[in-house]
């Protein structure tokens, strides 16, 4: 394995909690991981974990923000969101009927992640999202 991808790789992203941050955030992520096949994935999960963080949380509010962390492995890429908490309730995955409106991001991000994890208390919650690579079986990493 090359030295420079033989251990994870990690970048972060801290926006103010407006609603034009989350193109920003897709931005970044997309250049994060440029070339990587899960490139678009991540992209996609990072928009609708930092829309619901500014929707949902105290990041939405005056001078609230959200973080992103990306994570990079031969094994995984992991997209994580953290909020500033202040909605006394942990984020939940609800299958909403597909012409819900509301409530069917966090779902979508299950759909399109292996794994999804959700850490936090009433301060903050991180949202992680990870995709799993084919490094295990003899491919290569993004």
């Amino acid at each position: 394995m090359h030295e420079y991808t033989s251990t994870a790789r990690v970048w972060g992203l801290s926006c103010p909690g407006f609603p034009e941050e989350v193109s920003r955030a897709r931005r970044w992520t997309r250049d994060v991981l440029r070339g990587s096949p899960f490139a678009e994935d991540a992209e996609l999960i990072v928009s609708e974990l930092s829309a619901n963080a500014i929707l949902h949380t105290a990041s939405g509010g005056e001078s609230g923000s959200f973080h992103l962390a990306v994570a990079v492995s031969a094994q995984v890429v992991a997209v994580s969101v953290t909020d500033a908490g202040g909605t006394g309730t942990a984020p939940k995955i609800e299958h909403q009927d597909q012409d819900a409106e509301h409530g069917r991001g966090l779902g979508m991000v299950t759909s399109i992640a292996h794994r999804v994890v959700v850490h936090g208390s009433e301060a903050g919650h991180t949202i992680t999202a990870e995709l799993f690579t084919d490094a295990g079986r003899g491919g290569h990493p993004c």
